[in-house]
């Protein structure tokens, strides 16, 4: 395998003036997260029409030309489940990628499993299988072997062959503009995650008062600041479950903290002061600042429509040829449902199925569904889509 190992910045930087006429970039990244506050890169795989490289994080230190790179020029940029690789970039750059395709989206798109893992897609698309090898590499360790090297970069070598056979089919379904909608909306979810306070995602908080969910609140802030400062995982400062604790008690005091059992064994020992204090403020606040417990409790038939729905849902999907996962949830169909039956909150705005590509292939035949404009009737039980929709005649009033 022909490829160049980057370990310097005039190396990195010779590549990315090269790569910058390339019409699309491919890149994938091998990074560790148990250990540090943010996912620790460790590796940066590229592909080019032309070249394969292998850029080395940890002896080049300022990897932000590459990142400058592909959020700058002409090209499109190829990633495959790109999560953590957006990441990267945004949290270097404050920019998205440019013209980002992610290749699990665009297969979930023209009927193929979503999420697919790598292998399925070249498996599916390519009729080829991909070797398996260093899944439990520590990334960190230095020098890598050329095995290592040549498993990374197979990550890259396909994507090139998958991109052109999922434009393929995306142009002959005529889906081009889903994907651009599709991605455009994803990176805007990532951005929104990245700078919205997430302790409402706190394990266990369902059922707390307004009271305890405030405590939580600020646990989850202090937790943050402490966990960024010190470039740790924020479950090593203090745990979900010593939080949810910690607001059901609403105690301040330090001698009943340390009576909570697991305290003292946990990452939470030496931090107990700081805890105690932060509960304190916590509870010193005015009500007027406290989160909101809960919406106001949506209909037992809004659940009910949802669930049947739901299985509508998968059958309108495999008609389609449309991965089901990537349109909807059994929740997302729940949200249409209570928003059609206004008891949807205005301040969430409309739910998925009723907006963009989903509303005119889903939302609709949904509504139609719901409002009774359409019926689903069993037509063969042992065809592999038993299902078919009907419009409901209605007789003149």
């Amino acid at each position: 395998m022909k490829y160049e190992y980057l370990s310097t910045s005039v190396e990195l930087h010779d590549f990315c003036a090269r790569a910058a006429s390339s019409p699309a970039i491919y890149f994938d990244t091998e990074f560790v997260s148990e250990d540090t506050y943010r996912p620790e890169l460790c590796l940066i795989q590229i592909a080019t029409d032309d070249e394969l490289a292998v850029v080395d994080p940890q002896a080049v230190g300022d990897v932000s030309a590459f990142w400058e790179l592909i959020t700058t020029n002409g090209h499109q940029t190829v990633v495959h489940a790109g999560r953590e690789e957006f990441r990267f970039c945004w949290n270097s750059k404050q920019t998205r990628p440019r013209n980002l395709f992610d290749v699990q989206i665009a297969a979930g798109l023209v009927g193929l499993d979503y999420p697919a893992s790598y292998g399925k897609l070249i498996a599916r698309l390519l009729g080829k299988s991909l070797p398996k090898g260093e899944t439990r590499t520590d990334w960190r360790q230095r020098p890598l072997t050329e095995r290592q090297i040549e498993y990374a970069l197979q990550d890259v070598m396909y994507l090139p062959a998958i991109r052109t056979e999922l434009m393929r089919r995306l142009d002959s379904l005529q889906r081009l503009s889903w994907l651009d909608e599709e991605m455009n909306a994803w990176q805007g979810a990532l951005v929104d995650d990245e700078r919205r306070e997430r302790w409402r995602r706190v394990s266990g908080i369902s059922g707390l008062s307004a009271k305890s969910l405030m405590i939580v609140r600020e646990l989850w802030r202090w937790r943050e600041q402490e966990a960024e400062a010190t470039n740790k995982p924020p479950r090593r400062i203090l745990r979900d479950d010593l939080i949810v604790e910690l607001a059901r008690r609403a105690q301040g005091d330090l001698q009943q903290i340390k009576a909570i059992r697991g305290i003292e064994r946990s990452g939470a020992k030496r931090h107990l002061p700081a805890i105690a204090e932060t509960i304190e403020k916590a509870m010193a606040m005015p009500r007027e600042k406290w989160p909101v417990v809960s919406r106001p409790a949506i209909p037992e038939q809004v659940a009910v429509l949802g669930q049947f729905l739901a299985a509508a849902l998968t059958s309108i999907c495999h008609s389609q040829d449309l991965a089901t996962s990537i349109v909807g949830t059994a929740q997302d169909v729940r949200d249409l449902v209570a928003y059609r039956m206004g008891y949807h909150e205005e301040s969430d705005g409309p739910p998925a199925l009723a907006v963009g590509w989903r509303s005119k292939v889903v939302g609709a035949t949904l509504d139609d569904l719901l409002f009774g404009r359409t019926a689903i009737r069993i037509h063969d039980p042992l065809h592999e889509k038993p299902l078919t929709f009907e419009k409901v005649m209605r007789a003149p009033e």
